[in-house]
């Protein structure tokens, strides 16, 4: 199994299969807009810019599991995050990354890499590093900013 086996649902509901990242080094991330991890979207959008080219992609994935912090549609969602951080990475549709609902790729990334949350992701800005063949391969707490992921980002590429 790798992130590749998945698909997921963009803003215009069309499923994406992310075999379509295939080669690339991954940062999935669990976003909210209205949470006090939210600045973070600056620094993911630096990461972003700095790497791309070299075969790196932000998935972000809004979540309104958390105290609800992420309100609206997706496209409301995504809106802000344009129009407030200047994303440029692709955003999908609102998930759930914990209990029975939550999306099967977070499943996979919380077995494959449990963290100290037990199995769960904690919160908004879980970040899960995964290398060019699909494989999971670090996971970052909320609480580590984007520029603490950089060596490693680097160290894959």
């Amino acid at each position: 199994m790798s992130v590749y086996d998945y698909t997921a649902r963009d803003l215009s509901g069309r499923d994406v299969p992310l075999s379509d990242y295939r080669g690339r080094v991954l940062l999935v991330v669990n976003t909210a807009t209205h949470c006090g991890f939210t600045p973070q979207y600056e620094g993911l959008m630096r990461l972003y810019s700095l790497y791309r080219a070299r075969g790196f992609e932000i998935l972000d994935f809004p979540c309104d599991q958390f105290g609800g912090q992420a309100p609206g549609t997706g496209e409301e969602v995504h809106a802000f995050c344009v129009n407030r951080y200047a994303i440029a990475f692709p955003q999908f549709d609102k998930v759930l990354v914990n209990g029975r609902e939550a999306h099967p790729l977070f499943r996979y990334l919380k077995k494959e890499l449990p963290g100290m949350a037990g199995g769960t992701v904690k919160w908004n800005f879980t970040k899960f590093l995964v290398d060019r063949q699909g494989r999971p391969v670090r996971r970052f707490s909320p609480n580590t900013e984007p520029a603490a992921i950089e060596e490693h980002i680097e160290a894959l590429l």
